[in-house]
């Protein structure tokens, strides 16, 4: 689904509100800041209240239909206090930022009539959706003890034995990093907890964690894309004449205002932007922090995290000369051919394939079409760089073992990354790099699609 959207529009209006910001008296400038910047996505607490509810949908209807497809009886998610498993976000509440001592989520499925048991033991119930499992033991001021060491370990032997499951999956890969956050410390504490016959039940199943933080609820769609509406109005200011000054404005000073405005906005990063300069007839790798020319092409890599999710956007700009009002056709061409790419792309993503899969065929289309490119698209979410499968990685085009493995499902999002290299004649067969970024989902009913839409024009600073 392409939807073209005018650079020079949006530019202009930027460019207004830029200078209304820029230009007013102090007084009225802070007025301005405090409304632009006026919580995105509403307070603190009524963020979580939303977040909460995705949590409830992700425990009580995805949780138990991928222990099901997965053949998984217990799932246990064992970890300390700063040392947290990467699933860990993904299964407490907004008001939570870090393990209890030592926290053990039990996860049993008692069948279809009694549904999926969650239990916790250690920490709290996440707002009633885990039952706390406390102690029997009375500290000296007549409160229910915490468990600790032995006892905890003890306690846990006890609730599997009781439940008997006959698969229990722990959370150990050699290969996904998302599905190896059980330490060796508490494997070791476990296994001896569990005795011989209950440890020998333990099974490795990589793909119940990553297709657990891989499948999205319907609930976050549209908290996601309006996340991509920042995300685009910040790179469609970044990229124009209200913030480069050609000539003066360095790639650090732009870096640094888009870092700045998304905090300003009461939202986080979880990587630091990058800004790059392509210039006619310079070599420019080895620059740093060069200053903005007219006739350079720009690149960004930027994201920014609310409620728990993540973005993940590159974009391309090209900083006019003077007398022209649009880029050279040969820079337009190129992004085209970029363009083309995220076609295929889109189009060789399908639910049931894997990553490796789709790069192969991806890379084929490309191939025979002429174009000069590199795949290394990747899964988004609770994380920036997400679980799911791999599609190639910038540094590796023939398939990436174990991260390229798992299979598309529906109800996930991918961050589209890849790159086409194209010669411009107007730039004396200069050969020009454009790379592209641009959220996109895997819907309910496995169709793919833009998750806000993709760039199709240049951004271009007059």
């Amino acid at each position: 689904m392409d939807i073209s959207h005018s650079s020079r529009f949006r530019a202009s209006i930027m460019s207004l509100v830029g200078a209304l910001v820029l230009l007013a008296p102090s007084a009225l400038r802070g007025q301005i800041r405090e409304y632009d910047a006026a919580r995105p996505f509403g307070t603190l607490r009524e963020q979580a209240e939303v977040q909460q509810a995705w949590l409830e949908e992700r425990l009580g209807t995805n949780l138990p239909m991928l222990m099901r497809k997965h053949e998984i009886d217990m799932w246990v998610v064992a970890m300390r206090e700063y040392n947290e498993d990467p699933v860990f976000r993904g299964l407490v509440s907004a008001t939570t930022f870090a393990a209890r001592r030592r926290t053990i989520y039990v996860f049993f499925d008692r069948g279809q009539d009694e549904g999926v048991e969650r239990l916790a033991l250690g920490g709290n119930s996440q707002g009633g959706v885990y039952e706390v499992v406390r102690a029997a033991a009375v500290a000296s001021d007549g409160r229910a003890a915490e468990l600790v060491g032995n006892e905890q370990w003890d306690l846990f032997a006890r609730i599997v034995a009781e439940r008997d499951p006959k698969r229990i999956a722990v959370n150990i890969s050699h290969d996904i990093n998302v599905a190896d956050g059980l330490t060796a410390g508490e494997w070791e504490q476990m296994e001896e907890a569990l005795g011989s016959e209950l440890a020998g039940r333990v099974v490795r199943e990589p793909l119940l964690a990553v297709d657990y933080l891989s499948m999205r609820v319907p609930g976050m769609t549209p908290t996601y894309r309006r996340m991509q509406t920042i995300v685009h109005e910040i790179i469609g200011t970044a990229f124009s004449e209200v913030i480069i000054q050609p000539g003066k404005t360095t790639t650090a000073e732009l870096v640094w205002w888009m870092r700045q405005r998304v905090h300003d906005l009461g939202l986080g990063s979880w990587f630091q932007p990058s800004v790059s300069v392509q210039r006619r007839g310079v070599e420019m790798g080895d620059s740093i922090a060069p200053v903005i020319l007219r006739g350079d092409v720009l690149h960004c890599d930027f994201g920014l995290v609310a409620m728990g999710m993540n973005t993940d956007t590159q974009h391309m700009g090209y900083v006019l000369l003077e007398g022209e009002s649009e880029a050279p056709e040969g820079l337009q061409r190129a992004l085209a051919r970029a363009n083309r790419l995220q076609d295929i792309l889109l189009e060789e993503i399908r639910v049931g394939r894997s990553g490796n899969e789709i790069l192969a065929s991806v890379l084929s289309v490309m191939r025979s079409e002429g174009l000069d490119g590199t795949m290394y698209t990747h899964p988004i979410g609770d994380h920036g760089h997400g679980a799911g499968p791999l599609i190639g990685r910038w540094d590796n085009q023939e398939g990436v073992p174990g991260r390229g493995d798992p299979f598309v499902i529906p109800s996930m999002w991918f961050s589209t990354e890849l790159q086409v290299t194209t010669p411009v004649s107007e730039w004396d067969g200069q050969r020009v790099r454009m790379a592209l970024e641009e959220e996109a989902e895997v819907t309910a009913a496995g169709e793919m699609r833009w998750m806000l839409r993709r760039q199709t024009e240049l951004h271009l600073v007059h």
